[in-house]
């Protein structure tokens, strides 16, 4: 185990301990800021920011205005958009509450706690992990939607993985390969990389890449 994983995973345990899933499922708001965009009643759009955010709503910061009660659709990078409905109003801004299907409930709890792990270390330690050729061994991957499809494992790291298909799941989306639930980043020519939804050690890349 390198010096940096041993770094992430300390800063991890701080910043996101383990009872966080349950505490998320109690709709409980980790302080994680993106950029979004906002339609209110009156159909008008207005930039906003989150300051805090889980799977039941978030608190948005904008100088767009809303009343209690009215019904707003929000757009966030990396998220996607939501419809809600204000739950209160503040200084800054406002809260809003999710209406959101117990499915896309489970897609945006490991994308927020993506997004947590995301902020706990900087960009050049998510950079350090590097990866290697994993010789083409096969492997699964499962789409949003439940469909399995057999895909050649490209490349390997701690944080994540490139899998050869022709299949293009969307920007964003929650998969998992093999055992491990990921985010995926980007497509390239031969087919998608995938970010690791938690850091894995190289046991845990043993077992479920054997």
């Amino acid at each position: 185990m390198s010096v940096h994983s041993d770094v992430v995973r300390d800063t991890l345990r701080k910043v996101v301990p383990r009872s966080v899933s349950g505490d998320m499922r109690r709709h409980r708001r980790l302080p994680i800021e993106i950029d979004g965009r906002f339609m209110g009643a009156d159909r008008t759009e207005h930039a906003c920011k989150s300051k805090d955010i889980s799977v039941g709503g978030a608190r948005l910061v904008t100088r767009g205005t809303a009343n209690v009660g009215d019904r707003i659709v929000v757009y966030f990078e990396h998220l996607g958009g939501f419809d809600g409905t204000v739950s209160r109003t503040l200084p800054d801004g406002f809260a809003v509450q999710f209406k959101v299907t117990e499915h896309k409930k489970e897609k945006l709890a490991a994308q927020i706690m993506w997004l947590a792990n995301r902020e706990a270390y900087p960009d050049e330690l998510g950079r350090a992990h590097e990866r290697t050729g994993t010789g083409g061994r096969r492997t699964t991957l499962q789409l949003d939607e439940g469909i399995v499809i057999d895909v050649e494992l490209l490349d390997l790291s701690a944080s994540g993985a490139s899998a050869g298909t022709a299949a293009r799941p969307a920007i964003g989306e929650l998969v998992q390969i093999g055992k491990i639930k990921a985010i995926v980043r980007r497509h390239h020519d031969t087919g998608v990389g995938l970010q690791f939804i938690s850091l894995q050690t190289q046991d845990a890349l043993r077992s479920n890449f054997p």
